[in-house]
């Protein structure tokens, strides 16, 4: 029998939870992938749904830049806390994290991508 230590069991739950949530993704990230996807936006290729840190999912991430976008929906009002601590560990390991509300993505798309948009000159000086 083959020993499969906890690094290697967690790595496998998230990345079948990330292939999960590519299955099924809401709303807004379904109206946002729309623009990210296949280089649409300045060019820079995202992915969605991808393990990211050894134990986070990012809804999208633009590897060439290590740049996450999170679109948070309704949940994330009583997750403040817990995402603000994510967020600084997933700093620390290089990536820079952009936070859009569902809402914003849902009323104002172009608002939501110019502010994408503005992070992706930002990290390309």
């Amino acid at each position: 029998m083959r020993h499969v230590s906890v690094g290697q069991r967690r790595s496998a739950l998230i990345a079948a939870r990330a292939r999960g949530l590519r299955v099924s993704p809401t709303v807004s990230e379904r109206k946002l992938w729309a623009v990210l996807s296949a280089g649409r936006l300045a060019g820079v290729v995202f992915r969605r749904q991808v393990p990211v840190g050894g134990r986070f999912i990012a809804d999208f991430y633009a590897p060439a830049l290590k740049l996450i976008v999170e679109v948070d929906g309704s949940a994330h009002e009583r997750r403040k806390r817990a995402d603000a601590r994510r967020d600084e560990r997933l700093r620390r390991l290089g990536y820079s994290v952009l936070r859009l509300d569902a809402e914003v993505v849902m009323r104002d798309l172009a608002g939501a991508v110019a502010r994408i948009r503005e992070e992706i000159a930002r990290l390309s000086v």
